[in-house]
């Protein structure tokens, strides 16, 4: 058994990921790799030839069966749907990628980042599996459509449509990791100054924010657009939270990029997630849903 583990033990990373990315939740990420891992310990692996191969195969599958049952329910979710925030620095939870090298945290951040797996969330189940697949993980095609259950060419044909509409709708952002954290730090200080002209110059005249409460906590129920009321908004959540008790803040790496983090004496409050193109704020992304915030108890400040 110890053997298998070993085996499992050095793809569950990529599998986590796959998951995660085709399903923008880490407890169903988790559920599925728990699943492949079941799978994998008790089947007869006699013509397994490679196991990366043949477990991507069954994470995928199983990704993909739940994915289709997510969307059902998406449908009759409160207010807009966010995914599910991952923490990606040192701090993480022990399922999830955790890269320290400066140059995997990059390319990590722009495969998980909130704005590319909001965009996912517009293709169909089977486009976002072969864009995951083939576009985030460079699986070949044959590869890909063994893993899915597809034809070679049916898979050429809902990459080719999946690359052209998640092209058309991905935000430009900026890159650099410094710059972001610092524009950040600087949103962060002017929300909980109340400075509503501090705010209008981070932003980017056509921003828009969006709120994730999944009618469990308090959020909009449409995006806000324009510089203006999203800055009044963003104060007025800033204002709702210093009146907690025990309120705690940081700004940690949350999807591959610097974001706000907050608790509530201990309790998970919200992640706030800023796409930065050209020194300004273009989306804030707020997760207030506390169903979604679970996995940050693990990083509680003490």
């Amino acid at each position: 058994m110890s053997d298998l583990l070993d085996v499992f033990d050095q793809h569950r990373r990529l599998l986590f990921s796959v998951a995660y990315q085709m399903l923008g939740s880490v407890a169903d990420a988790e559920d599925a790799v728990q699943d492949a891992w079941l799978r994998w310990s008790a089947g007869d692996r006699d013509d397994v030839a490679d196991p990366r191969a043949y477990l991507v195969r069954v994470v995928s599958r199983l990704a993909l069966d739940r994915l289709d049952s997510a969307r059902t329910r998406r449908e009759s979710y409160v207010g807009p749907w966010l995914p599910e925030p991952l923490l990606t620095g040192r701090d993480t939870v022990a399922a999830g990628p955790a890269p320290t090298d400066p140059t995997a945290a990059a390319e990590l951040g722009e495969q998980v980042s909130m704005a590319l797996l909001v965009v996912l969330e517009t293709l169909s189940p089977a486009e976002r599996a072969v864009f995951v697949l083939r576009e985030v993980f460079g699986l070949p095609v044959a590869e890909t459509a063994t893993a899915l259950g597809r034809t070679e060419s049916a898979v050429r044909q809902m990459a080719h449509r999946a690359r052209e509409h998640v092209q058309a709708r991905r935000p430009r952002f900026d890159t650099d990791p410094g710059a972001q954290r610092a524009v950040t730090e600087r949103f962060l200080a002017a929300c909980a100054g109340g400075d509503v002209e501090a705010l209008l110059a981070a932003l980017a005249p056509d921003a828009v924010l969006v709120s994730d409460g999944g009618g469990k906590a308090r959020a909009a129920l449409r995006p806000i657009t324009g510089a203006d009321k999203v800055a009044r908004f963003a104060v007025g959540i800033a204002c709702q939270g210093l009146a907690l008790p025990g309120l705690r803040v940081e700004i940690l790496d949350v999807n591959g990029a610097s974001a706000v983090v907050a608790w509530a004496e201990g309790v998970p409050l919200m992640t706030m997630s800023l796409v930065v193109a050209d020194g300004l704020v273009t989306q804030v992304l707020v997760v207030r849903n506390p169903d979604k915030l679970a996995g940050l108890a693990t990083r509680s400040p003490g």
